[in-house]
Order: C-alpha cells, then structure tokens, then sequence
C-alpha cells in the first residue's frame, strides 16, 4: 500500500512509518514503537517493511543516540510472524516476502547505536528474535519468552539460531528451540534470556531509563563499542584485539574523545560534538 511505503508526521516527536510502526523522539534517545495491537503485532508484510523503514531512518540519525524496541498492546511485545497471512500465501509468495521479513529482524540489528528492548507479555518466535537482535532486553514480570517455530514446521528464520546461543550457549539454545516451550519471566532472567527484569507494567519506564543513562555517554564513544562488541565476538582473542584497536582508533582523534577528556579536567558535564 501506497501509505506503507511514506512515512508521516502525527504529532510532534513522533514519526509514523506506515500504519503499524512509529518512532518517538526523548531527547537523544529513539523509541522505536510495534503499533499493530489488533494483532498483537504480528508482523505481517506490510509491518516488516515499516519496520525496515523506520530502521533505515534510524541508522542514518546521528542525534539518535540509544534506541528502544516498545509495544503499544498491553499484552503482548510480539507474538512473531503473522501467521494469518502465512497460510494465504502460495509458495511464490512466501519466497517474495522473505526478503522483506529479514530486512525487519537485520534492520534492527545492524542499527549501530546501542539499542534495548521493553518486552512485556508474549515475545514469542519472532517478536522474540526482534528483542534478541537488541543489545539488551529488559523485561517484566508478565513477560513470556520463547522460540516455538519448530512446533509450526519451520524454524527460528529472524536471527533466532544464532542469536539465542550466543546468549546461553550451544546445549541451551539447542533444548529451548527444539522443545519449542515458552519461558515465564523469572526462568527467563535466570538462564539469561533477558538483561534485566523488573515489575510488572514497568518494562518500558525502565528500558528508557536505561537508555537515557546510556545516551549521556559519547555518541561516537558508544557506536565504536557497538562495533568493536559485534565484529569481535567468536573472533580468537588476537583478532578480537585487532577489532578493538580499530574501533579505539576510530575514537581516539575524534572531537568527543577530545571534549570528553576536557570535561574530565575542568570536572564539568561533556557537551558531546557527536564527530
């Protein structure tokens, strides 16, 4: 649809990206809003694309200093792929959309500012993968985790499988995706599926929060981070360290490093130049 493909402005600080998804702006923190209760945002085609919209946008903001993945329903994150439109479609339109279903999960992935996020309820399958492609998950205590795709005939197909084990190891990952069960919050935290639990209703609070205390720190002092976190892990520890000195390389003549060790000295708060 014609409206999937523009984004709008409703209403200041917020961008809407098609109907499904929209970006709300506090300061240099982005809240990158699922918006599709009537589904409990299941992410059809047209939500995949708004997604990967929203996230293009993003990754091209240099004000935008932490992002955080929230949902609108009050009881469900995501509930994964939209499973309604799945059983429509031929074969033929399955291999088209899977392009536009993998641009959504890698759109947040590769976002290269550090990102968060507020899971509540149901994150299963794919809204799961949604939150593991974030740096760091904070959830509630109605939270239920989980990646059941083997129990409809297919598998975890948005970062799932290699996501999930570089969180809990190999042996881990294996029983949880293959059982295909569900997790309540309290098991979830304990295993490590999830960063940071905190009460009930108080998901996205928490996750704005954090991101707020993040975003005081050097935007471009954090993106370096990002990388040097991303490219080096699994790398052998010689290599891991060549990654790091190429991200410290890519920060140590910069104008944040500069500012930020002023500040330090003159024992006041850095005005980060963002370069």
């Amino acid at each position: 649809m014609a409206q999937q493909e523009a984004d709008q402005v409703v209403e200041p600080g917020e961008r809407r990206f098609g109907e499904f998804v929209a970006v709300r702006r506090h300061g240099y923190v982005a809240e990158l809003v699922l918006d599709r209760p009537k589904a409990m945002n299941a992410v059809s085609t047209d939500m995949a694309r708004s997604i990967a919209g929203a996230c293009d946008a993003l990754a091209a903001d240099r004000d935008a200093r932490v992002v955080v993945l929230t949902s609108t329903h009050e009881r469900a994150f995501c509930v994964g792929a939209d499973l309604k439109e799945r059983n429509s479609f031929t074969d033929a339109e399955l291999v088209r959309q899977r392009p536009l279903a993998r641009a959504a999960y890698t759109g947040v992935l590769e976002l290269p500012m550090p990102t968060v996020a507020a899971v509540h309820g149901f994150a299963l399958g794919g809204g799961f993968e949604l939150a593991l492609s974030c740096d760091l998950i904070v959830a509630d205590r109605s939270a239920v985790v989980g990646l059941p795709e083997v129990s409809v005939g297919v598998i975890p197909g948005g970062g799932g499988t290699q996501l999930l084990p570089r969180r809990v190891g190999a042996a881990r990952a294996a029983e949880l995706i293959f059982s295909a069960r569900r997790l309540e919050a309290a098991e979830a935290r304990e295993l490590g599926l999830v960063d940071e639990l905190v009460e009930a209703g108080q998901d996205r609070a928490e996750a704005l929060a954090l991101a707020a205390r993040i975003a005081a720190n050097s935007p471009v002092g954090l993106r370096a981070a990002k990388r040097a976190l991303r490219l080096g892990h699994g790398l052998d520890l010689r290599a891991g360290l060549e990654v790091e000195d190429a991200a410290w390389r890519s920060v140590a003549f910069s104008g944040d490093r500069t500012e930020g060790v002023a500040a330090f000295n003159e024992k006041r708060k850095p005005e980060w130049p963002g370069e």
